[in-house]
């Protein structure tokens, strides 16, 4: 492990069924760390919930003698279910996501049906607004709100280390869609502005690699790398951004795993409770989004 204090050892783990990639922070002095974005496994061809991926992730920190201090998700996420509260459960670190959950929660607690007043944030320890601070050992972290992909979408700056999430992809990938219900293109463009005048040399690491061309999967760039050769990026101002993002949104289909996803992760990554037989449903709502792409 590095020994630079301002340098914390960022370690990620790509989950290859949903492209997404968690992450371990490590603060080199203390060896103490936070877990961002750990995957939940689910299978929905059967229905099956795991916990490898996280498991995984527990086991890197357990041989690396570090300590969790920290589980974050960067926002609610749409294409795999968190494992925060698994995490949460085995660790007894503290869960914390950005607080424009609770305006997530409140759209999508009406499309499910759900009890509105069990929707207020409830799951998590801490709700983070833009530039509120955090320790992880000696390395001192901030909150920059980088909406746009999702309204509580968040970037956690942790020394010379950005976890921007969905905000940005690698280079050859770009960004990540803005039809979400309370995405915004125009408001996703400012984000990425502002994750851009980070310094140069500021080390970006992406929530998902979907392996473009068949490439090898990867997941961190820098600022520097960004500004000159992300394919959403580079060469276009807002008015071309937002035409290139809507142009794609609408033919992109959901997530296969959106409506599963979201019911478990406004929750913190809670499965819903046991009914009288013992067994957990999921609900999805029929017709939800008329004219989607198929």
């Amino acid at each position: 492990m590095n020994t630079d204090t301002s340098r914390p050892h960022v370690q990620g783990f790509w989950e290859p069924r949903t492209g997404t990639v968690q992450y371990i922070v490590a603060d080199p002095v203390t060896k103490h760390c936070a877990i961002i974005d750990p995957v939940l496994d689910f299978d929905e061809k059967s229905g099956s919930v795991a916990t490898t991926s996280a498991d995984a992730l527990l086991d890197a920190v357990a041989s690396q003698g570090l300590t969790v201090e920290w589980i974050l998700d960067t926002h609610p996420h749409a294409d795999h279910f968190s494992a925060t509260a698994y995490v949460s459960s085995k660790t007894g670190a503290p869960m914390a996501m950005g607080s424009g959950v609770l305006d997530v929660q409140r759209i999508w607690g009406e499309i499910y049906g759900l009890p509105l007043d069990q929707l207020d944030g409830r799951y998590w320890d801490r709700l983070f607004d833009e530039g509120d601070t955090f320790s992880i050992g000696s390395l001192e972290a901030r909150v920059i709100s980088s909406p746009g992909h999702t309204a509580p979408s968040v970037t956690y700056v942790i020394g010379d280390a950005a976890i921007v999430a969905d905000t940005l992809f690698m280079p050859d990938s770009g960004s990540a869609r803005a039809d979400f219900p309370g995405g915004d293109a125009s408001v996703l463009w400012h984000s990425i502005q502002r994750i851009l005048s980070l310094p140069p040399e500021t080390r970006l690491f992406t929530g998902h690699d979907y392996q473009p061309g068949g490439r090898e999967p990867r997941w961190e760039s820098t600022v520097a790398e960004q500004l000159a050769t992300n394919t959403h990026v580079a060469g276009l101002d807002e008015a071309g951004f937002i035409a290139l993002r809507h142009g794609r949104d609408r033919v992109l289909p959901m997530p296969k795993l959106l409506l599963p996803a979201l019911q478990v992760n406004l929750r913190g990554g809670r499965l819903p409770e046991p009914e009288a037989n013992g067994r957990r449903y999921l609900r999805i709502p029929l017709d939800a989004f008329p004219g989607s792409a198929w």
